[in-house]
């Protein structure tokens, strides 16, 4: 008795370990920084525990049987072909697992579907091998530029050493203010691209000829990392995307500050001609 209370306490306590290894491992999803990121963050972890307590409950059930009923210890096959209480069993709960589960993902669907009323509202375009982003409504109106990727040739070619952002570091970063909802339009000017940003709950395609949305609302200031997740072609991998979330008074100097040097570009182009 003891010892089986040793191995259960030994096996809780692997289990745990395993769980807070996981939360905190770079192969784990990032640290939600959304509502809907947070969202789907816990229900991964949650659906997870679900799977691994079936995985366990199956198994064990399985591996018992066999070793506790084999025929080295006097036990002979049983001789019947088919249980309908146990088939209706076996039926019944993985249809109430599979509801319970999807009632929660459901509800995330449909909230991240839920574009209206944004504070502010960016158009994200997919180029090979880079991102135009316009600025069409809310505060920073009119600020529009282009996003390519700036880590370093010599990186790229092993020339140098990779730096700490490698491939996820941009010469424009996309910049909010932080606790706003932004809408995100998207289309693409060649073939299927896709915006996404994990910390922020976003992944969605960008479609030539064709108008997609999503949104966010950053929890808090900072620097979130993402990528085109479409194969779109040779350069795929060398099109991050980075967000910067500012504190609503450094987004406000930061949106004049480029509507500033936009109108100062076209009074120098106008004068030109």
């Amino acid at each position: 008795m003891r010892s089986k209370s040793v191995v259960t306490l030994s096996g809780i306590s692997a289990l745990a370990l395993y769980s807070s290894m996981a939360v905190g491992s770079k192969y784990n999803f990032p640290e939600p920084q959304s509502v809907i990121a947070r969202d789907i963050y816990d229900q991964h972890i949650l659906l997870m525990w679900i799977c691994l307590a079936i995985f366990i409950g199956v198994f064990g059930v399985m591996f018992y049987s066999i070793l506790k009923h084999r025929k080295s210890l006097g036990y002979k096959a049983a001789n019947f072909h088919h249980s309908t209480a146990v088939e209706f069993i076996w039926t019944i709960i993985p249809c109430i697992i599979l509801v319970a589960m999807a009632y929660p993902a459901t509800k995330t669907v449909i909230a991240m579907k839920d574009t209206s009323s944004p504070d502010m509202t960016i158009k994200a375009t997919g180029y090979q091998w880079m991102w135009g982003y316009d600025y069409l409504q809310g505060e920073g109106e009119g600020i529009s530029f282009y996003s390519k990727l700036s880590t370093p040739p010599a990186q790229v070619e092993n020339k140098a050493p990779k730096g700490e952002n490698y491939l996820l570091e941009v010469d424009n970063r996309v910049v909010v203010p932080v606790g706003k909802k932004v809408r995100v339009i998207l289309t693409a000017n060649d073939v299927i691209h896709a915006w996404w940003v994990p910390a922020l709950g976003i992944k969605q395609d960008a479609v030539p000829g064709f108008i997609r949305d999503t949104w966010f609302t950053a929890d808090k200031p900072g620097i979130y990392r993402g990528q085109c997740a479409e194969l779109c072609g040779k350069d795929h991998g060398f099109m991050p995307i980075v967000v910067e979330v500012m504190e609503a008074g450094e987004y406000s100097k930061w949106a004049a500050a480029q509507l500033n040097a936009s109108a100062v570009k076209t009074s120098m182009h106008v004068e030109n001609k």
